[in-house]
């Protein structure tokens, strides 16, 4: 890896575009979602310890455990950082400073911004759904393909990963495909071809890691884990009551659109923010740092 684990702590932002999206959405998880960042920082709230040598042997031990290959920290990492970065062709070094005020989504900057067809945002959303998957069972230790594991230990999703799947629900499928996004993602889903999964960035740059012997068998898995976690995510919506102009309503504080561009709105979201990395690496300090002072 070419940075530790600590390095991505300690740099993770404390406000950009991803933040403000995230706090956007605290509605829908109240309270779950702290913006964690340094990884000292992180040793302390975790574990509630002010004592310096134990906080000190407990990040060196959470580097160990990082850098171990045998563990699956770093394929998470990987996991997390592929996936996020495959859809962001905007450029964000400008949108990252722009944290005062109001930025206009029609016009100016944005004007080049290019919705995706259904087709493509479908395969992004069950990508991020794979990778949340192979991630969980990277960090948990057991087999890729166990999605019933999955599936059981999501009642368990709390703080930055609830989090997580739940602006994955809202920006990578209520607020690009609609309401009815699970049938509509199950729909396309299922007229998907191996050539459209070669087209797609994400899919070439996890498909190793996808379990099947081809690319059929590897769009089947995609099917079934999507498939499987689609009653999750549908009752999580309906229990929250969580609509596309409620999220809507939530980022109208720091940017501006009109309710007719709700597609310009998602293509703004996929490329100016990473969402799933940052918070990923949220999972992880958070994961290493419990093991770490578990073992010590």
């Amino acid at each position: 890896m070419s940075k530790t684990i600590f390095e991505l702590v300690d740099e993770l932002p404390s406000d950009n575009i991803t933040i403000k999206a995230l706090r956007a959405l605290d509605f829908i998880v109240p309270g779950e979602w702290d913006n964690l960042v340094g990884f000292e920082n992180t040793i302390r709230t975790v574990t509630g310890e002010d004592d310096e040598d134990l906080i000190q042997q407990i990040g060196d031990r959470a580097v160990i455990l990082f850098n171990d290959k045998a563990q699956g920290y770093q394929r998470a990492l990987w996991l997390y950082q592929t996936v996020s970065g495959a859809g962001r062709a905007l450029g964000t070094a400008s949108l990252a400073n722009m944290v005062g005020g109001k930025i206009p989504l029609i016009g100016g900057l944005l004007t080049n911004l290019t919705p995706k067809p259904g087709k493509a945002q479908t395969i992004d959303l069950s990508l991020k759904v794979v990778a949340e998957l192979l991630a969980f069972c990277s960090i948990n230790g057991i087999p890729g393909d166990s999605i019933g594991d999955f599936v059981g230990a999501l009642g368990d999703y709390s703080g930055e990963s609830l989090m997580r799947l739940a602006a994955l629900i809202c920006f990578d499928g209520l607020i690009p495909l609609g309401p009815d996004f699970l049938g509509s993602a199950a729909n396309w889903i299922e007229g998907l071809s191996s050539s459209d999964l070669e087209e797609n960035q994400g899919f070439r740059g996890i498909e190793e890691a996808i379990p099947g012997d081809d690319k059929d068998s590897k769009l089947g898995f995609i099917g079934e884990a999507f498939g499987s976690v689609s009653s999750w995510m549908g009752d999580f919506v309906s229990d929250r009551g969580i609509t596309p102009e409620n999220v809507a309503n939530g980022l109208q504080g720091f940017v501006e659109f009109s309710d007719d561009k709700l597609d310009y709105l998602a293509a703004f979201i996929d490329m100016s923010t990473n969402y799933y990395e940052h918070t990923g690496i949220q999972t992880l300090a958070r994961c290493l740092v419990e093991r770490a002072y578990a073992e010590i």
